[in-house]
């Protein structure tokens, strides 16, 4: 959100700043009526082009950029560590034991201690659901990837929606300026007879109507639109992730070869190497069981 805030107080810096550089007058530029046009006919074009539903889900779009998870590589990692720990539990015909934690991940001991992975509900529900069903419905990897991917076309297509109806705003948006310089034009035509400053007045309101559309088209709204874009592609690709290390896994491959299958899947500028992966795997499932038999001491000692 910083980085938003930060590029939209450049842009507008920017222009101002050279506005200014060239003597110009602030107040010129304040010009209600046009901006009214501009917003105004925008706001008709996403009422007019989008469903009641389609309307909720941009607004949650938008509200939720602020707190739209980043997929850093200690994020990737967490998640290999995750589903690495699912697979050693679940593997040589104990796949029944997972089903626990399938069913309740917020209380799960193994989820708990990945609380990165399990504060991404759609995350948590995509690995939980998989497993769920292919416990329950004992299928095969074959079965299981249809149905992973099948999913995470669907949440990629919903997550498309928004950013399509903010591009096409953002595509009217210069029109709209055209339409409100013309209507100053307009305005201008009828003020002939008046004074030599009083047109060049309406003329320069006129003016800022294209300026406004031009500038909230390239400036801000495209670049938001792009922004949301780069989140989803962000997601779908963390998706893919949990879908090929779960697939090796249903597969029949050992718990290390299945999560090698997921990082081979990450992003290259993201990707730990396999020596840093194998590395905190194995760390991590070593403290695992030690916190295990130390548990289970404790209960024997109170036994």
């Amino acid at each position: 959100m910083l980085l938003i805030l930060a590029g939209l107080a450049v842009v507008v810096g920017s222009v101002i700043a050279g506005y200014m550089l060239e003597h110009g007058n602030l107040l010129v530029l304040v010009q209600p009526a046009e901006l009214l046009i501009i917003v105004g006919g925008a706001s008709g074009t996403i009422l007019a082009s989008c469903p009641p539903r389609n309307l909720r889900i941009l607004y949650r779009s938008i509200v939720s950029i602020p707190s739209q998870r980043v997929y850093t590589p200690a994020a990737y990692l967490d998640a290999l560590k995750l589903l690495y720990t699912l697979f050693q539990l679940g593997q040589g015909g104990r796949i029944g034991d997972l089903e626990p934690h399938m069913e309740r991940p917020q209380q799960s001991q193994i989820f708990t201690k990945h609380p990165d992975v399990l504060a991404d509900p759609v995350a948590t529900d995509f690995i939980c659901d998989s497993f769920r069903i292919a416990i329950s419905a004992k299928l095969e990897g074959a079965t299981v990837d249809r149905l992973m991917a099948s999913d995470a076309d669907i949440q990629r297509s919903g997550r498309y929606r928004p950013v399509r109806t903010l591009a096409n705003v953002a595509d009217s948006l210069p029109g709209l300026g055209i339409v409100a310089a013309v209507l100053g034009v307009v305005v201008t035509m009828q003020a002939l007879n008046g004074p030599a400053a009083g047109i060049g007045q309406k003329v320069a309101a006129a003016l800022v109507g294209t300026f406004l559309g031009i500038l909230l088209c390239y400036g801000v709204i495209s670049p938001l639109s792009s922004y949301m874009d780069c989140l989803n592609k962000a997601h779908a690709e963390y998706l893919q992730v949990l879908r090929v290390a779960i697939t090796s896994f249903f597969l029949g491959d050992p718990p290390l070869v299945a999560a090698e299958a997921g990082r081979r899947s990450i992003p290259i500028d993201l990707r730990p190497s396999l020596d840093e992966m194998e590395k905190e795997v194995r760390r991590h499932n070593a403290l695992r069981k030690r916190a295990a038999e130390k548990e289970q001491e404790t209960e024997q000692e109170v036994a």
